[in-house]
């Protein structure tokens, strides 16, 4: 059940320009920001945002959404958010004035339930999209649901409740004139297309690839000329956009988490695993260290209290996040269920983890080329870099160097043309980071996850120019269009500009 309430007495609109899927790919320079990152998710903002901001400095407006992780999505005069209400039982699409912060309408979903997911995930993760003209949300507790830019309602796709390990954070697309949605979890798996009029179904593509805990599947669908792209299961994808027929698929040990972005003619994607590189793939010690070291009553075994903490894959930079890793479990390895580790038993255990870790070597910043056929090779492609790659944040680029960040706030720049790392650097940045960097007035802006925002500029010699603090937590991805940069915490969105002085 929908119900409205805070709608404004009239609603401004405003002519929309023609949107193609030519457009997309040569940056049309409207100014708004269109879907998750803008631009086909390109992570590129309009106009030159502030250097320094922060609560009460550069701060244009400041309003209260409530709790989410989607980012904010701009179209003409209107701006779009999520959030959800955990005692009522809501989800809500709100729309505010762009300019003032002033909201136009909420409209609120009742919901039997919502789904669950890793603890940083929320049931309003998902960014939503716009053509100007209407607004689509879409909910992993609910479905799709489309408004025109009044809020009256045109249509709505209920989905059953989704299931998965992280939540299912994926944002939707208005590419021409379809709504794409990607959608992966362990009640159902597929890429969607439907009439961004109607709500009709265009396409829908099941999706092979068994789901497992381990997926993120958060991407947003991007789109090359007449393909979509999308980042999958274990595999980047690409679909005739009118058909939904398949053209090309590249398979690698991915999480399917960030959202590919499109530079010449190749698409670049962060393939990220839990094993991918040595930092996150722990060393065992042997069984002789392990008793000199934990053997408290020398009896010549480790008993379930002697057994120390050791990770078969953890992340150390961003220690402080949920959930950070996995650990060998005593019981497991202690075959015979005496109770007692031996030698044998820990030379077993070691070397089905090896097994196990063999499966994800597939990793890195893998470059695709758009004018693909069929099922790739890595023979295929060009992986650029394997070390230092984001799990959840997408890379920016700014045509001819790609900047990404993971965990910890390192940020790496490489030379596409070549693959050539230019430099790996430290933002100033802490922790966990969720929101991708994007790219603005010659400056890349990088957020962590405890609201952090670094500046920093461009090319080969970078300068960290400010670090500003929101003073909360920041997950959701900012927005930049014409020099405001809009700023989403848990449970506030602010904007920032360079301050008018009268």
């Amino acid at each position: 059940m929908i119900k409205k309430q805070s709608k404004s007495i009239a609603a401004l609109r405003y002519i929309p320009l023609v949107v193609c899927a030519v457009c997309f790919l040569v940056q049309e320079c409207r100014a708004d920001w269109p879907q998750f990152r803008g631009q086909n998710s390109s992570g590129i903002g309009t106009g030159s945002p502030p250097i320094v901001f922060s609560p009460g400095q550069n701060q244009l407006w400041k309003i209260d959404v409530g709790p989410g992780h989607s980012s904010p999505c701009i179209a003409g005069p209107h701006l779009f958010v999520t959030s959800y209400d955990e005692a009522k039982k809501t989800l809500a699409v709100i729309c505010l004035e762009k300019i003032s912060g002033k909201l136009i309408w909420k409209n609120e979903i009742q919901v039997e339930q919502f789904e669950k997911g890793h603890p940083s995930f929320n049931p309003a993760s998902s960014t939503p999209t716009s053509d100007g003209e209407r607004v689509v949300a879409y909910f992993g507790s609910y479905g799709l649901v489309c408004y025109d830019v009044s809020g009256k309602l045109i249509w709505e796709i209920k989905m059953p409740v989704t299931k998965s390990f992280g939540g299912n954070a994926t944002s939707p697309a208005i590419i021409g004139s379809q709504v794409i949605l990607y959608r992966g979890n362990y009640v159902d798996h597929f890429l969607l297309a439907v009439d961004k009029m109607t709500g009709e179904e265009r396409w829908r593509v099941a999706q092979d690839e068994e789901f497992s805990g381990e997926m993120a599947c958060t991407a947003c669908p991007i789109v090359a000329e007449d393909q979509v792209i999308v980042h999958a299961a274990r595999s980047i994808q690409a679909y005739q956009l009118e058909s939904g027929r398949k053209v090309w698929e590249m398979k690698c040990a991915t999480t399917g988490t960030s959202t590919p972005v499109l530079v010449g003619d190749e698409v670049l994607v962060a393939a990220w695993n839990k094993l991918g590189e040595p930092s996150l793939r722990p060393e065992f010690p042997s069984f002789k260290k392990l008793l000199a070291d934990h053997d408290n009553n020398r009896d010549g075994s480790i008993s379930r209290k002697e057994f120390p903490d050791l990770w078969i894959f953890h992340r150390p930079d961003g220690m402080e996040a949920p959930m950070n890793g996995a650990k060998i479990r005593f019981e497991r390895a202690d075959q015979n269920k005496d109770t007692k580790l031996s030698a044998d038993e820990w030379r077993r255990q070691l070397k089905g983890i090896e097994k196990f870790r063999a499966n994800y070597q597939t990793h890195g910043i893998l470059a695709i080329p758009l004018k693909s056929d069929g099922m790739l090779g890595v023979d295929q492609i060009r992986t650029l870099e394997t070390q230092g790659i984001s799990e959840v944040p997408s890379p920016v680029s700014d045509g001819k160097y790609l900047y990404f960040v993971k965990n910890g706030g390192v940020l790496s720049c490489l030379e596409i043309a070549t693959g050539k790392r230019v430099y790996r650097k430290r933002t100033g940045g802490k922790g966990t980071h969720y929101a991708s960097p994007l790219i603005a007035g010659g400056r890349i802006y990088c957020t962590a996850g405890d609201g952090k925002i670094s500046v920093i500029s461009t090319g080969v010699n970078p300068e960290v120019l400010a670090i500003n603090d929101m003073e909360e937590d920041v997950f959701a991805t900012p927005a930049i269009v014409d020099g405001v940069i809009y700023v989403r915490t848990h449970s506030s969105l602010c904007a920032f500009g360079e301050e008018v002085t009268k």
